[in-house]
């Protein structure tokens, strides 16, 4: 797909860009440019076409008031980062795994398929615009975030027939912020992140929307992630707020819980599954109960907990609350095995650790 080209003539300047760059924080500052692609299908909602492909200014989305996105939320999005190399190339990990997953998430929220080229072209065109945003300091990178929503204007229910593609992008620091260190994690007694048959699967809006009322109570007991569980199966471990979650036991396996449909398939997460069985461990994929968690803790047969996506990589978790008991403890220390992976993964990012896999792909 051919993308035509209109570069800002208001860009940041080297200062303010500096700036910026000294301290990114986490998706608090964007770059001069976003990537668009439109989507038209005819009058029966069939024969669609994306359209139109282009690099424009970033700013904001003119928009009807009854868009589809804005009354029925149909909409879904992704998330990976751009690494620069030492020799100044740069670089994503696994786009082919986001653009295979947005295509999962575009199924269940009727919206069109996107070719997999298309999607990396993308990436791969705004970069090249805003190459100067990204960063270079320990463990930041730009973060990516393609998305996709419906744009044609109606009251009704129905899959639209107007739908716009874009990708902006944030240069990203620490996602906790600071030093890394075991983190406390808030268990939602109350809300459920997703049900059998919804969209737990898909990596859509609503999803997120749905867990932040659970987040806010995570922040007020001092937590920085909220964690799920399936109350009608034994309170089976789901995932957090944003991301999967690891158990690493005393005999070296490596427990996640199974996707069930209920939870995103990560590809951080596949790849720390693709990473472990490289080094040894048997990594078992099944349905973990909040009472194996808090027992495991206990008598030492769990050793390590971390959890894992593309905004913070690996985390490792300390303490589990619910404000009746702590499952682990608040100054624990980020386990051997959770560091050793993360180190690795990060590596293979950044260029310093070698790609067995061919993760890499090279976009400027």
């Amino acid at each position: 797909m051919e993308f035509t080209e209109n570069l800002s003539e208001n860009r940041k300047s080297a200062e303010e860009r500096a700036s910026v760059l000294a301290n990114p924080g986490f998706g608090d500052f964007f770059t001069d440019h976003t990537a668009v692609i439109d989507w038209t299908a005819d009058a029966q909602g069939h024969n669609g076409q994306w359209h139109d492909a282009r690099i424009e200014p970033y700013g904001p989305i003119s928009m009807d008031p009854a868009a589809s996105v804005l009354h029925y939320g149909q909409e879904i999005f992704e998330g990976l980062k751009a690494y620069r190399h030492e020799d100044g190339s740069v670089w994503t990990f696994r786009p082919h795994a986001n653009a295979a997953r947005l295509n999962k998430s575009a199924a269940r929220l009727a919206l069109p398929q996107l070719d997999e080229e298309a999607f990396v072209e993308s990436l791969r065109k705004l970069v090249a615009a805003d190459i100067d945003w990204v960063p270079t300091g320990d463990g930041e990178a730009l973060y990516l975030r393609p998305f996709m929503i419906a744009t044609e204007a109606f009251l009704g229910v129905r899959a639209a027939r107007e739908v716009s593609y874009r990708v902006i992008a944030s240069p990203a620091g620490n996602y906790f912020g600071g030093e890394l260190k075991p983190v406390a994690i808030w268990v939602s007694q109350q809300y459920a992140r997703a049900g059998r048959g919804g969209t737990g699967s898909a990596k859509c809006g609503g999803n997120y929307a749905a867990s932040l009322v659970a987040q806010l109570e995570a922040e007020e007991h001092g937590c920085k992630q909220v964690l799920f569980l399936d109350p009608f199966n034994d309170n089976a471990v789901e995932e957090l707020g944003g991301m999967n979650v690891f158990f690493v036991t005393k005999d070296n396996k490596l427990v996640t819980p199974a996707l069930t449909g209920t939870i995103l398939e990560g590809v951080t997460r596949s790849s720390v599954i693709q990473l472990a069985k490289d080094r040894g461990l048997e990594v078992e994929e099944r349905k973990i109960t909040l009472d194996e968690w808090r027992d495991g803790v206990a008598s030492g047969d769990i050793a390590e907990v971390f959890a894992c996506g593309t905004a913070a990589v690996i985390t490792p978790i300390g303490v589990l609350k619910n404000g009746e008991e702590l499952i682990g403890d608040e100054n624990a220390k980020a386990g051997e095995v959770t560091m050793s992976i993360r180190e690795e993964l990060l590596g293979i990012q950044r260029g310093t650790v070698e790609d067995r896999h061919g993760w890499l792909e090279r976009l400027v």
